[in-house]
């Protein structure tokens, strides 16, 4: 078996041998890229009309360039899960943020859109390999709390960054459309302190190595999987959604709108920071999560007062805040060192399938319904069944997947 299928080494206590705090930093700022790539570029789409207006689908792929990633990541993660376990986590993650880099500035030099479509496509490629890559490195390095910790603390930096590469965005972008493409540069920085700094996971132990090919145990994540697909729709809902409630409720202001998506995105970072002080079970707190999304759901779809949607909007956010780093976290433990390129790699595949539907479902929602608040309130009692239906599988200790093993958190 390849040398990067071995186990981590660890010292005498059983912790990672990971000293410093660099390599965490590195994956948190690798763990950031794919979110860059899904909002920087959002305050100069109507830029980017304008001077597309005149080719042919413009009014169609315009608006792909910057969800055509995310959807290229939800595709393609699983292969890249492939390619961690049988190529390395660290070579991958190296080569893939150069790559994220040249495809993710290659529209400044491109004057076709379709061209500059399929730059995305690439970009979304080399996201999928970041993403699994260092998610994976994070199972690989950090054990028991201090993984959990670190996979909330991925958890809040990508809600953080969202905000952060939004205005950046939209201060860059008034230099021209293209502008904001130069920031995918950061991934030319990153590359060589990553190749430096990030130690090869290794075997400890010749004994711990697997000699004998096994099958991947895909029904360890099969539910686990599903539960996260809807777990992104639930996520996403108020990011992309709470413009249009905010619109349907009257509010005009762009500084409002930017405030209350601050607030949210806080509010976000708030929940995965009380992940961090909570016991080290997430299973069993999987349905009050849910729930308190979907009391946030409900709240936000019963008012038309802004400073209820907003309360509701603060609630279910600090709900998404607990929510991904308990699938994740739910997800590593059921994965051997070898088989955990290919888990996180499913798993991420699941959670940006989420978030590429997230608004597709919210629209059908609205199409049937007349009205976005309606759509929301559904959703609500979508996610207030989900949280009813986990409740006896956490009462007798159950996993939310078809595996005869027993809780591990």
């Amino acid at each position: 078996m390849p040398a990067s299928a071995a186990p981590p080494a660890s010292d005498r206590d059983g912790r990672p041998s990971v000293r410093g705090r660099l390599p965490a930093l590195l994956l948190m700022a690798g763990s950031c890229l794919p979110i860059l790539g899904a909002v920087l570029i959002a305050p100069v789409l109507p830029r980017m009309q304008d001077h597309f207006d005149s080719a042919d689908g413009s009014a169609a792929l315009v608006p792909l360039v910057l969800t055509v990633p995310a959807l290229s990541l939800a595709v393609l993660a699983p292969f890249a899960g492939v390619l961690v376990d049988r190529l390395g986590r660290k070579r991958l993650l190296v080569v893939s943020t150069v790559l994220y880099a040249l495809f993710g500035t290659a529209p400044l030099w491109l004057s076709s859109l379709y061209a500059i479509l399929f730059s995305r496509v690439l970009v979304g490629i080399a996201e999928a390999a970041i993403m699994t890559c260092c998610t994976t490195l994070i199972g690989d390095y950090y054990t028991g709390r201090v993984r959990d910790r670190y996979l909330a603390l991925q958890t809040m930096c990508a809600s953080a960054s969202a905000t952060v590469f939004f205005v950046l965005g939209g201060a860059m972008g008034s230099a021209g459309w293209k502008a904001p493409f130069w920031l995918y540069a950061i991934g030319l920085l990153l590359a060589p302190v990553m190749a430096r700094t990030l130690p090869v996971p290794r075997s400890a132990a010749r004994e711990q190595e697997e000699t004998v090919p096994r099958p991947f145990p895909v029904r360890r994540l099969a539910g686990i999987c599903a539960l996260t697909v809807f777990g992104a729709i639930v996520f996403y809902t108020v990011p992309v959604e709470m413009s249009y409630l905010l619109d349907d409720a009257g509010v005009t202001s762009t500084g409002v709108v930017g405030g209350v998506t601050a607030l949210a995105s806080a509010a976000t970072v708030a929940g995965s920071v009380l992940f961090t002080r909570l016991d080290a079970r997430p299973l069993r707190r999987l349905p009050a999560t849910f729930l308190l999304c979907a009391a946030g759901f409900l709240l936000m779809a019963a008012t038309d007062h802004v400073a209820v949607l907003v309360v509701g909007a603060v609630v279910n956010c600090v709900g998404t805040g607990l929510l991904l780093p308990s699938l994740l976290t739910l997800a590593l433990s059921r994965l051997d060192f070898a088989d955990r390129g290919r888990g996180t790699g499913l798993w991420t595949a699941a959670f940006f399938l989420g978030e590429f539907l997230c608004p597709l479902v919210l629209l059908a929602g609205k199409s049937g319904l007349g009205t976005l608040a309606p759509a929301v309130g559904v959703l609500g009692l979508l996610t207030a069944l989900v949280a009813a239906v986990l409740v006896p599988l956490t009462r007798r200790g159950a996993r939310p997947v078809a595996s005869p093993a027993p809780e591990s958190l």
